[in-house]
């Protein structure tokens, strides 16, 4: 094969040379961090705390998959309502911070066994009797609400400047952070599409350093600061995450524990968008063996589940696998485990340095809003090649149904309520997955005397 013809991308079983590795890894560091320190922001956890649970619960995942399934596990918004309940309860009051997040830990924990015990339970059904719970109508429209509702997240992003500015200058630095945004977008997708060979497999990485680049340019001339690199003081290099360890407690399994059950369609549906995209590369490199990543539904949740667990153990937030990682895979086609693996042992170390989190943190918002205007597009289209790749009949009433429902009440209720969770009946229920679990009832209910 000429290398003009040549298939770049790599397969879940292959590995790429130790250069390419480690910069692989680093992409996929760069769009799980936002999300994961944005979780222990919002509930309270320990920053460094839930990085290092994120790289721990992801090797944990990938062993007990058998290195089979390329996920990495990172903290779920989902569970973010349900933590920061116990965080902010009048019973806990009188509570530390850690004390808190240990009562929340034991939450977390029993989440893990919802997840290990649902696997069990899928890997003895069939993926028959799943399809049947969990049509590509139900995970495609899952995909696509999932992406969709972090869009106000990624325009937002975009927009921000460092609030060290002053009021006086608040227009000028808006306008510079949309074009550092609209810089890092824009190289992103060129890098995505005329970059050839090898280097085709790093369109984020470079998106990232030329967006970062574009800010300390504009930084340098304007005096507007975007790069900042004191987030995090302290007197020492090394300094290990806290670690906190769990207290029972019924209030958080309460509150924690039956998210879990929420989540399945959205870990469904990253399964069903992994199997796609690596049988296509796998086709195109002329490989004829079978990657059967979608009978492999229930063995991802056991690994789900064993993520909350080792993440729960050690003071870190309930979490899932990520589709922001999925995404940089499909971009990239870069779907090989051992990068997966270097990625999560990186950033354990990253947790323990603080000039790396440092690094990290320094990377302005506005260049996080650029990438995440592209990657949480690619989730959302995700969604879509599932129903194109399935032949779901969109001109069946029944799909027809069970879509406009998922895609309104999602949506609807990310962006209609504060915190995307929707006051119902004297509660307030997170709208992906309310959405989820209405579309998966409205499925079942339409489906009676078909099943």
């Amino acid at each position: 094969m000429s290398t003009k013809n040549k298939v770049y991308g790599y397969l879940p079983d292959e590995r790429p040379p130790i250069i390419g590795l480690i910069f692989f890894a680093l992409q996929q560091i760069v769009v799980m961090f936002p999300a994961t320190v944005l979780v222990a922001l919002i509930t309270g956890f320990h920053v460094s705390t839930t990085i290092f649970a994120s790289g721990l619960a992801t090797l944990g995942f990938i062993l007990v998959t058998g290195r089979q399934i390329p996920l990495y596990y990172g903290s779920s918004f989902s569970y973010i309502s349900a933590i920061a309940s116990i965080m902010s309860a009048e019973a806990f009051a009188a509570y530390s911070l850690n004390d808190k997040i240990s009562i929340a830990q034991f939450g977390i924990i029993m989440s893990g066994f919802v997840s290990i015990i649902a696997g069990f339970i899928i890997q003895r059904s069939g993926k028959d009797k799943i399809d049947r719970v969990l049509p590509p109508s139900v995970t495609g429209s899952i995909a696509i609400i999932i992406g969709l509702s972090l869009a106000a997240n990624a325009m937002t992003n975009a927009a921000s400047y460092p609030a060290s500015v002053a009021k006086s200058q608040a227009v000028l630095a808006g306008s510079l952070a949309w074009a550092i945004a609209i810089v890092t977008l824009i190289s992103t997708i060129l890098y995505s599409v005329y970059l050839k060979g090898s280097l085709s497999q790093l369109p984020i990485l470079f998106g990232l350093l030329t967006g970062y680049a574009a800010a300390a340019i504009i930084g340098l001339s304007t005096g507007i600061h975007f790069i900042i690199f004191d987030t995090v003081q302290s007197s020492g290099i090394l300094n290990l995450p806290i670690f906190t360890f769990p207290k029972p407690s019924i209030t958080a399994v309460v509150a924690i524990m039956p998210i879990a059950i929420a989540t399945i369609p959205e870990s469904t549906a990253h399964v069903y968008q992994l199997d796609i995209y690596v049988n296509d590369l796998a086709r195109k490199k002329g490989i004829t063996k079978k990657y059967d990543i979608d009978n492999k539904l229930g063995l991802n949740l056991m690994g789900d589940g064993l993520g909350d667990i080792i993440s729960g153990l050690v003071g870190g937030p309930a979490g899932t696998n990520y589709g922001e990682n999925i995404s940089a895979m499909a971009i990239s086609k870069n779907f090989s485990v051992y990068v997966l693996m270097l990625a999560a042992v990186f950033t354990m170390i990253i947790s323990c340095i603080t000039p790396l989190i440092n690094i990290i943190y320094s990377i302005p918002t506005a260049v996080i809003g650029g990438l995440s205007i592209y990657l949480f597009g690619v989730i959302a289209a995700q969604g879509i090649a599932i129903m194109m790749d399935r032949k779901v009949d969109m001109f069946n009433s029944k799909n027809l149904a069970v879509i406009a429902v998922i895609l309104i009440v999602g949506l609807g209720g990310s962006f209609g309520f504060e915190g995307g969770m929707i006051p119902m009946f004297g509660i307030q229920i997170p709208a992906i997955a309310t959405a989820a679990v209405v579309g998966i009832a409205l499925n079942l209910m339409l489906s009676i005397g078909n099943i």
